[in-house]
């Protein structure tokens, strides 16, 4: 009997997986495993935890999901509280598995899991490591001609011949060994304030097909990407890939299916736009390693910053005084998500007006965010603070942002219900109203620009 693990670490579903795939057919007995990483919910050196309740209680959807799909085929999802590296050696040894099967991640710490990892495993039991959750499993550059510039990357891989087709979900796979298996993910959900997503494959697959093949709210993306307040402004398809319920393969294939048989405009090449930003991330990650974390990030030096802890509570606690920035921390702390509109608005905010340090930022949407990605997450902070591969300044006019993307205050009042009395053009600046709406902070800071 040969016995293989396939632990998922980042790859919570069945369709297109060639992990899954692989360690199928290297066995007659398939454990699938994954983590809740009890490091996560300790304290960093930020003061908070590294996972909070929206990202927690989405993947633990997603693992009770995936385990009743397996369930289907004869298998069953380990989902263990427990540090990863120690787990999976406890499990070869406790089955004398022959083989590991995972997925690559970006980033330097993921790395060091898996050196890690590797150190550890019992003589003759060999780890395959895929990368599994992109849309390319290489890249047409090598290691000493990485484009440092998404534009040169974006261009060369849409001259080459695209991402490979996605495969289908298996219809069999070995069974688990006998005897005693660790029990799956409990069906209790995990409390969260606010359920806006559904995790699992499931809900991620029948999202995709309603923006696309139902409502064709995919024709209006590059138009409504930006907007506050309506659900189908953009994709959302987000928390989902960064869970891995859906691939990108996936996603892309399935542009491309609407392209050919319903429409093709600018709006849907913007959806595979933007899933090369995500690529690129990745890759930027792996090329770049422990880099894009520092101060000054990929730059030269790093931008100007002194650290106020008043300050930074506020902008977390949402109480700034600026109705954009509040609006969209409130959304963030209630639902786990803000439009990217809203993201850039923050993060220019914090560290533009406020002068902080990026890296605060960046770690408090990693607490916070559903759909915490680790490239895409600190990618874009570093795009936004100077720090990445585009030094150019970057500074959003949170007010006059605000009176574009939601000149009614609609947005505002949703979430600052002290404001909603006020005119919509007070709603921006209500420190300019003749009376001051009472239960909100003055601006902590004003810019002569704002005006």
């Amino acid at each position: 009997m040969s016995v293989a693990i396939a632990w998922l670490r980042d790859g919570l579903r069945l369709d297109d997986q060639p992990l899954l795939r692989d360690a199928a057919e290297s066995c007659n007995r398939l454990i699938v495993v994954a983590f809740e990483d009890p490091a996560e919910a300790a304290p960093s050196g930020n003061g908070h935890p590294r996972i909070g309740t929206h990202r927690r209680a989405f993947r633990h959807a997603s693992a009770v999901a995936l385990n009743f799909a397996l369930q289907a085929l004869g298998q069953q999802l380990l989902w263990l509280r427990q540090d990863p590296v120690e787990g999976i050696v406890d499990l070869v040894r406790a089955h004398g598995a022959a083989t590991i099967w995972t997925h690559a991640q970006p980033g330097s710490e993921e790395r060091v899991q898996l050196d890690r990892l590797s150190r550890e495993l019992p003589t003759g039991c060999a780890l395959h490591v895929a990368r599994d959750n992109r849309l390319f499993d290489c890249t047409p550059f090598g290691a000493d001609d990485w484009p440092m510039s998404f534009s040169k990357f974006r261009r060369k891989v849409e001259r080459g011949p695209g991402p490979g087709a996605p495969l289908p979900a298996p219809v069999v796979l070995p069974p688990p060994p006998k005897g005693p298996v660790d029990a799956g993910p409990a069906e209790t959900p995990v409390p969260c304030s606010a359920g806006l997503f559904d995790g699992g494959e499931a809900a991620g697959c029948a999202r995709l097909q309603h923006y696309l093949f139902e409502s064709q709210h995919v024709l209006r993306y590059k138009q409504t990407r930006d907007g506050l307040t309506d659900f189908d402004d953009s994709t959302r398809l987000s928390p989902w890939l960064a869970h891995g319920c859906l691939s990108a393969r996936r996603v892309w294939a399935e542009v491309e299916r609407f392209e050919r048989d319903v429409e093709a405009n600018e709006s849907t090449y913007w959806v595979r736009f933007e899933l090369l930003w995500r690529e690129y991330f990745r890759w930027l990650m792996d090329a770049t390693g422990v880099a894009l974390f520092l101060p000054a990030g990929l730059a030269t030096r790093s931008p100007p910053s002194r650290l106020d802890p008043g300050r930074l509570t506020a902008w977390r606690e949402a109480r700034t005084g600026i109705p954009l920035v509040d609006a969209a921390m409130r959304e963030l702390a209630a639902t786990g998500f803000s439009s990217n509109r809203a993201r850039q608005n923050v993060a220019s905010f914090l560290v533009k007006d406020l002068g902080q340090d990026w890296r605060t930022g960046a770690a408090w949407f990693e607490y916070c965010l559903v759909d915490y990605d680790a490239a895409s997450n600190w990618g874009n902070w570093a795009y936004q603070a100077g720090t990445g591969t585009d030094s150019r300044e970057r500074w959003f006019n949170v007010v006059g942002q605000g009176q574009r993307h939601d000149p009614e205050g609609v947005y505002l009042a949703r979430w600052l219900p002290e404001l909603a009395a006020l005119s919509p053009r007070s709603r921006h600046t209500p420190w300019t109203a003749a009376a001051p709406p009472s239960g909100y902070p003055a601006p902590i800071v004003l810019d002569p620009r704002w005006a």
